[in-house]
C-alpha cells in the first residue's frame, strides 16, 4: 500500500477504513465480466452502433400505421436496434436454459422443461430474426 493510501485510511474510522481497504482490494466477479461482455456483443450485434453513430428516427408514421422496421436493407429505425437487441437476447437466454439443462441431469424432469424453455426461445428469437430480415428485403409484398 501507498503512504497516502494508509494515511487516508488511518484518519477514518475503523469500519470505514475496513470497507474502504476491502473496495479497493476487490476485483469484479467472472459472471459479471461474462455479463457485460455478452451484453455488449449483444448490443453491437443488434445495431445499437449505428444508432448511436447515425441517429436514425425512432419510428415513422405513414397513412396506414406506423413503421418500426425499416422498409429497406441498408437502413434501420431506432426502433430496428431495439427489436434486433431484444430479439438477440432472447436467444441468448435461450442458450443459457439449453445450458442450464444439461447442468442438472440430477433432477430429469427439470432439465427436461429447461431444454424446452431454452429450445422454444431460441427458435422464438431465430423465427422473429428471419421474419425481420424477409420484411426488409421485401416490405410491400
Amino acid at each position: 500500500m501507498s503512504k497516502k493510501f494508509k494515511k487516508t485510511s488511518e484518519n477514518m474510522s475503523f469500519s470505514m477504513s475496513r470497507w474502504f481497504r476491502k473496495m479497493s482490494t476487490n476485483a469484479p466477479t467472472t459472471f459479471i465480466v461474462t455479463a457485460l461482455i455478452m451484453s455488449y456483443a449483444i448490443f453491437l450485434f443488434g445495431g445499437g452502433l449505428f444508432t448511436l453513430i447515425n441517429k436514425p428516427a425512432p419510428a415513422w408514421s405513414t397513412s396506414t400505421g406506423f413503421l418500426f422496421l425499416y422498409p429497406d436493407i441498408s437502413g434501420q429505425f431506432g426502433a430496428d436496434t431495439f427489436i434486433s437487441i431484444t430479439l438477440y437476447a432472447l436467444g441468448f437466454i435461450g442458450l443459457l436454459a439449453i445450458y442450464q439443462s444439461s447442468k442438472s441431469a440430477y433432477k430429469p424432469r427439470q432439465a427436461y422443461m429447461m431444454l424446452i424453455v431454452g429450445v422454444a426461445l431460441l427458435l422464438m428469437a431465430y423465427i422473429f430474426l428471419e421474419g425481420s430480415i424477409a420484411y426488409k428485403q421485401n416490405p410491400y409484398g
